[in-house]
């Protein structure tokens, strides 16, 4: 028998969950579910990848459940806060999963697609919405939804949503939510600053931590190779293409500190014959999700993203993260790693630490405890670096002034624009300098009309334009603190 039937779970949710495959709860949801069951505010501390998702959303299903009300426009009775465009996704994904036997509909909001479309959605109301705060925002002050029949409220990875970043976001949308209601809060970081800040929008939590503070997933081999920052693409291409061959290496995550670093990551890879794709915040949501789907179903074994996919992605069968570029918050390595050893399985994480990264590595050991083991560079390293293909340089093209470029947008005659509006650009071009201004006249520029000529006048005529005259001038009136001829 499974333990969620001792935890008086609804029959419908239990379905659900027997369908999924879930039998016994996780440490988390064994703790979290009864108190979320009485109503009570809670404050949630686990690793990544321990089940936080149904830890608050069985809890709320049964109780939403349990007092069925007829939908209201432009409103919900569950508001659940994300991060990230992805995480919003997948807790709506597996909510409807959760909710399948049960009368409640479950939408999702966020940025990157036309707003239009989910305000109509949200017209005859929800019973329970996913949002990211930007999208939540804008739909309020758009009037599409509001906020006043919220019964609960759930805020996933707490701590990155009350940073810097998105506090401001977040008091705005604590300040349109009803007082009598029940806030959830889940992360696996809490430092106590942030928890201290939190407690402003919860009320006598109960507070439930299964594991130390920070720490990595346990089944995580985690290692840590010392290198000089441009050797670092030749060693991720090389030990990527051995673990493929090898089939030690299922699916991996690459992750880098800066968007150009991710795609220039993964041009590299692909011209070693590596199927990579990469993911953050520059790419389109369309990318974005065709780059997360091809990795999910295993035609694209890489993905190389920014910290964006650090944040709960949960992809089963990612074997290796690699930190390509350590991270410079020590708490994103324990996000990073988390998306390796999900659900039991076993991970290995591979971290590349250039000198200037060392203060970085060292945080991140205070922070977690755990000091990865040194892994040297292979023996012929250097020869099979060179023997590696590299990606050719985007061609020079010609521009229509017949100056060269070569794809860079800055600079003068390097881009596709004409450069011939600035002063600047146009003195380095030679031959294409422009006249000065005192140079030009009718002559110089065809359309170009004089300055006492405006073709306001009848049948699109030009008539003289008006010229003032002296104040002691006859005829003269003056309107506005300035002088017109007088009618």
């Amino acid at each position: 028998m499974s333990y969620f039937t001792e935890l008086g779970l609804a029959e419908p949710i239990l379905r659900a969950l027997a369908t999924k495959g879930y039998n016994d709860p996780t440490p988390i949801q064994r703790q979290s579910i009864p108190a979320l069951l009485e109503g009570r505010d809670l404050l949630g501390i686990a690793q990544t990848g321990t089940g936080k998702t149904a830890a608050f959303a069985l809890p709320s299903l049964h109780r939403l459940a349990a007092d069925p009300k007829p939908k209201k426009p432009a409103s919900c009775r569950m508001l659940v806060l994300s991060p990230t465009r992805e995480l919003a996704a997948q807790i709506a994904e597996n909510m409807r999963g959760y909710a399948r036997n049960l009368n409640l509909q479950v939408d999702c909001v966020f940025g990157g697609v036309p707003i239009g479309k989910q305000a109509k959605r949200l017209v005859p109301g929800t019973d329970i919405l996913v949002a990211t705060p930007g999208r939540l925002l804008d739909l309020i002050d758009s009037r599409a939804l509001t906020l006043g029949r919220v019964e609960i409220f759930v805020l996933d990875e707490a701590d990155q949503m009350m940073d810097l970043g998105f506090i401001h976001s977040l008091k705005r949308v604590a300040a349109l939510l009803p007082a009598k209601r029940q806030s959830l809060f889940f992360s696996a970081t809490m430092p106590k600053s942030i928890e201290d800040l939190g407690r402003q929008f919860i009320h006598n939590p109960v507070r439930v931590e299964v594991a130390p503070q920070s720490t990595t997933a346990e089944r995580v081999e985690q290692y840590v190779t010392f290198l000089n920052q441009m050797e670092k693409q030749a060693l991720l291409t090389l030990r990527i293409r051995a673990m493929l061959a090898d089939k030690s290496l299922d699916r991996g995550i690459v992750f880098t500190r800066t968007k150009h670093g991710a795609d220039r990551v993964a041009r590299h890879l692909g011209v070693a014959g590596i199927e990579a794709r990469a993911i953050h915040g520059n790419k389109t949501q369309a990318q974005r999700t065709a780059a997360l789907e091809a990795f999910r179903q295993g035609s694209c074994p890489i993905l190389v993203a920014t910290d964006i996919a650090a944040r709960g992605i949960d992809v089963s069968g990612v074997s290796h993260v690699f930190n390509f570029e350590l991270p410079n918050v020590p708490e994103q390595y324990v996000h990073r790693i988390g998306r390796t050893a999900r659900a039991g399985a076993d991970g290995v994480a591979i971290s590349f630490c250039a000198p200037d990264e060392k203060p970085y590595l060292r945080d991140i050991e205070r922070l977690t405890g755990v000091k990865p083991t040194p892994m040297p560079l292979p023996d012929d390293f250097l020869a099979e670096a060179a023997r590696l293909p590299t990606p050719p340089r985007r061609p020079a093209q010609e521009n229509e002034g017949g100056a060269r470029h070569d794809g860079r947008r800055n600079g003068p005659g390097r881009g596709d624009r004409p450069q011939g509006d600035r002063a600047r650009s146009d003195r380095s071009q030679g031959d294409r300098q422009r006249p000065r201004r005192d140079e030009r006249g009718p002559a110089a520029d065809p359309q170009r009309k004089p300055r006492t000529e405006h073709a306001n006048g009848p049948d699109g005529e030009a008539r003289p334009k008006r010229r003032f005259r002296p104040r002691d001038a006859p005829g003269v009136g003056q309107h506005r603190g300035r002088v017109r001829q007088a009618s």
